[in-house]
């Protein structure tokens, strides 16, 4: 189960990946990189997919650790 998971998010996640890539290389003119807005500013490690990966990954290992051990 665990498997499938895993599979389908890092199927989804590089496909997000590719489609933002590629509308951000479309799409730049100049070299001076937009404004980054306030919200992202204020909370930059919530809005960072990288540090929302390892939180998740982390916190279902600690999960089926905890299952694990109350099962036996």
């Amino acid at each position: 189960m665990l498997l499938i998971l895993g599979v389908l998010v890092v199927g989804i996640g590089s496909i997000y990946a590719y489609k933002v890539g590629r509308r951000s290389n479309s799409s730049q003119t100049s070299e001076m990189d937009s404004a980054i807005s306030e919200k992202v500013q204020d909370h930059y490690v919530l809005r960072n997919p990288v540090f929302l990966a390892y939180i998740i990954a982390i916190s279902l290992a600690l999960i089926f650790i905890a299952y694990i051990a109350l099962s036996s």
